[in-house]
């Protein structure tokens, strides 16, 4: 008899933890002053104790990088309580269609800023629009939109991409004068962020703006491979099944720049200063950075994660009344063996 109330005594416990676990969940994520939601959809938060914190909505393209996790970390350490700031936060998981139903939620919520990076440029009129006309200001982070009417955005807070790609250039035609091969012949395969992204986009053109300068710098190939570690290795793979001479590769991030090299070892072949292959990366990511210490890497063009601050001096001069560029660079270095200190690898936050 005992042993039966024991039974359902547990079985009373078990159900009661089930339904309130939802609820515990919930409270769990509501901490520092932000509410984060991790699904596709955002749910809307109760918004009765925000009267004296500025309300904002962050949609996040996803968490596809170590330099995304650290762009997103910048911003939820910016949009704090202590800094007057509730964040409603959703990662939209690489879909444009989870960021439209994302910033749809925060105008019916009627946060008093969006914020958002966008998946790819095109797209965005209607959504922006229907923002415009709830009085609500959006704010660009990252990456850029292509809309007939730009005035749908208060100001775009991020990394001038295409100067980026003209970095990658530059240290290409310096390192060739270094090595005294200036008009050697100089095979190029480039792997690509996602097609359409902004940082695909000033990357790529920028890069191309140098190469044209350059008869005997012949690009083979491009393609796709999304800004992931796992797409990185298929498509740099591809490249060493079709060309036998490859001397540098274009890494548009870092991710896809590790997955390159593990296919270039596996061919047999070599990286960095004393290999094979030239790798020239972009983000500039700590881990990538000891590779660039250590010679696998040759340059890494820094893109700087670090945003939210500058986000929130924007927001802190929209609610003065002051007025604010259209337009705010981050700062941002080159990285090569020279400069790769042991204490700015013991300093990296990302």
């Amino acid at each position: 008899m005992r042993e039966k109330i024991r039974q359902n005594q547990n079985k009373i416990i078990y159900g009661t933890a089930l339904l309130f676990l939802p609820l515990l969940l919930l409270l769990a994520v509501i901490v520092g002053g932000r509410f984060e939601l991790f699904g596709d959809i955002p749910e809307e938060p109760a918004l009765q104790d925000t009267a004296d914190q500025i309300v904002v909505g962050v949609s996040q393209l996803g968490s596809e990088s170590g330099w995304r996790t650290a762009n997103t970390e910048s911003v939820q350490n910016a949009f704090t309580q202590k800094n007057g700031c509730f964040l409603i936060y959703h990662n939209a998981r690489q879909k444009q269609e989870n960021q439209l139903k994302a910033i749809r939620s925060f105008i019916s919520q009627r946060v008093d800023y969006i914020v958002f990076s966008p998946v790819v440029e095109t797209g965005w009129d209607t959504v922006l629009q229907e923002a415009e006309q709830a009085g609500i200001p959006v704010i660009l982070m990252d990456r850029q939109v292509d809309v007939e009417d730009e005035s749908l955005y208060v100001t775009c807070v991020g990394s001038d991409f295409v100067e980026e790609g003209k970095k990658a250039g530059r240290w290409l035609e310096t390192e060739m004068i270094r090595r005294g091969s200036a008009g050697a012949t100089v095979n190029i395969v480039m792997l690509l962020g996602t097609e359409g992204s902004s940082s695909q986009i000033g990357r790529t053109a920028g890069f191309a703006s140098v190469a044209a300068r350059h008869q005997n710098w012949h690009i083979l190939e491009q393609g796709d491979a999304e800004f992931t570690s796992n797409k990185g290795k298929e498509v740099m793979r591809n490249f060493l099944r079709k060309y036998d001479d490859i001397d540098v590769v274009i890494s548009q991030n870092d991710d896809m720049t590790f997955g390159a090299i593990e296919a270039i070892r596996e061919s047999g072949r070599s990286v960095g200063v004393n290999g094979d292959i030239a790798i020239v990366s972009f983000d500039a990511v700590k881990s990538a950075l000891e590779m660039v210490s250590a010679g696998v890497i040759n340059v890494d063009i820094e893109c700087n994660p670090n945003q939210g601050e500058y986000l929130l001096r924007v927001i802190d001069d929209l609610e003065a009344g002051r007025a604010v560029e259209k337009q705010y660079y981050v700062e941002e270095n080159v990285f090569t063996q020279e400069n790769v200190t042991e204490e700015l690898l013991r300093n990296r936050s990302y």
